[in-house]
Formats: C-alpha cells, structure tokens, sequence
C-alpha cells in the first residue's frame, strides 16, 4: 500500500510521491518530457540507487505512457505500422541492455589513474541525456507546435533508406533507455517527424505507444536478473504519476503547449546542469 511504501514518512518521501504527480501532469501537459524527472526524484528523494532508479523509472515510464497511447489510439492518432517498425529494434537493444549490459558494467571505470564510479557514470549520462532533451524542448517548440507532416523530408528519402534510419534510431533510442530509464521520447518524435513525415499529434501518440513496449521489455530485463524490487514503492508512485497524467491530459486544452515546453525545456536543462556539476 501506499502508505506502507512511504514508511517512517520521511520528508523526502513525501516530495517524492508529490513529485510523481508532477512527472505526470507534464506528461499528460506536453506528451513527454515528464518521465525524465522520475530518475532524479528516485535517486534524490527516495534514496534508491541509480541503477534500480532505472528500473524503476522503466516501469513508470512504460505503465503511464500506455494510458496515454491507449488515449491517443481511441483519437486515431497513432502509425501502428511505423510504430512497430520503430519499436522492433528498440526492444531488442533495450533489453539486452537491462538484462546484459548494465548488470556487466563494472563497480568502477579506471582510466590512467581517473576512477569514475558506476552511480556516477550513470547520473552523469543521465544528466547529459536531460540536456540534449532540454535543448530539443527550447529550440523544438515552435516545429513542435505543427500538425502539418513533413512531406518534404519523405520525398527526399527512398523507402530503404527511410525504413533503415528508423530501426538505426529504434536501436539507439533502446539502448539509452536502458541505460538511463528514460523514455526517449524527445529522440522518437523528432524520428518520425522527419524522417517518416509523419504529422505531430500523431508522432506524440506513436511514440507513446513505442515508449510503453521498450519500457515494459527494458523492465522484465530486471526482472530476469532477479535483483529485489519495492513493489510497494513502485506501484504507489506509478498510480500518483497516472493520475497525475490524467489531470494535464486535461489541462493541456486550457494551456500554451508551446511555451509549456519551452518553460519545461529550461527547468530540465536547469536541473541537467545541477546533478551534471554534482557528480564532478
């Protein structure tokens, strides 16, 4: 229960499972983004190491983003077709990641008498990754705000090539996902807007769709190396974080998206920074 995953109701706790509210009201405000704050608030509110702050943050990540896919596919905004083309190689590199490659990463990197720790190794990718995500939030906010497709980009591209970049990215997007547990969507979006010309509102419902089945393969990639989970933890945050959705689901008809993303663009790249410097 709920009140049993917050336990002796430390402070922090407590702004923990606040914040999983947040995490979905950006969600459900701005179609992503959201899920990039999970890491944090696990790893600086709840005390969880990074690398189970992944794994958490996959399960969030991929239960929330199916009720928002599930919502866009009832508004006919989701490519089935080049979603699943997408998410193929996604789910084959993100889960071989979780289950393989993150487990074999050493306590520590050495490098010419420079020791680098896994945690900060991880952090600090992490941090990098909310910049990147940040800087396509700021500088995408006008692209973003169209749902006119880019079919300039399409005639450009033969289908080989085309099909071929989207499982290069599917396989790119899946390996950071599993690495850092985040959902990626900042790299799918702009994927299917350029390279498939795919319109906007349709690309946010895809890559919700893409995002739910590389999250849900990247989890049972934990699950299969048998490292013990607070499911307690788990669920009672996924719930504030749905109903969280649920409510800028609806407030985002009442909202600027285009500044909201640019404002949620600065507050990530504000955040980015501070954990980047912290791990220095």
């Amino acid at each position: 229960m709920l009140l049993d995953a917050i336990g002796t109701g430390s402070a922090f706790t407590v702004l923990g499972f606040l914040a999983a509210m947040v995490v979905g009201i950006i969600l459900g405000l701005v179609g992503g983004g959201g899920s990039i704050l999970a890491v944090p608030v696990f790893v600086y509110l709840m005390g969880i190491p990074p690398a189970l702050a992944t794994a958490y943050s996959l399960f969030v990540v991929g239960v929330s983003a199916a009720v928002g896919g599930f919502q866009k596919h009832r508004a006919g905004q989701v490519d089935w077709k080049t979603g699943l083309a997408f998410a193929f190689p996604s789910l084959i590199s993100v889960y071989i990641t979780r289950r393989y490659l993150l487990p074999a990463l050493p306590d520590s990197f050495q490098w010419h008498g420079f020791s680098l720790s896994q945690d900060t190794f991880i952090m600090g990718l992490f941090a990098l990754l909310m910049v990147a995500a940040s800087v396509s939030m700021i500088r995408g906010g006008d692209r973003g705000a169209s749902d006119e497709p880019a079919t300039h980009a399409r005639d450009q591209r033969s289908a080989v090539a085309k099909w071929t970049l989207i499982g290069v990215e599917g396989l790119v997007v899946g390996a950071l996902t599993g690495l850092v547990g985040a959902g990626g969507g900042f790299l799918i979006i702009p994927a299917l807007v350029v390279l498939v010309g795919m319109p906007m509102k349709t690309a946010v419902g895809t890559s919700l769709v893409i995002i739910a089945l590389k999250s849900t393969i990247g989890f049972l990639g934990d699950l299969g190396s048998g490292q013990p989970l607070d499911w307690g933890l788990i669920l009672g945050f996924t719930g504030l974080t749905v109903l969280g959705m649920a409510l800028g689901l609806r407030w985002a008809q009442k909202v600027d998206g285009t500044l909201l993303k640019k404002g949620f663009g600065w507050f990530v790249l504000v955040l980015g920074i501070i954990i980047l410097l912290g791990q220095a």
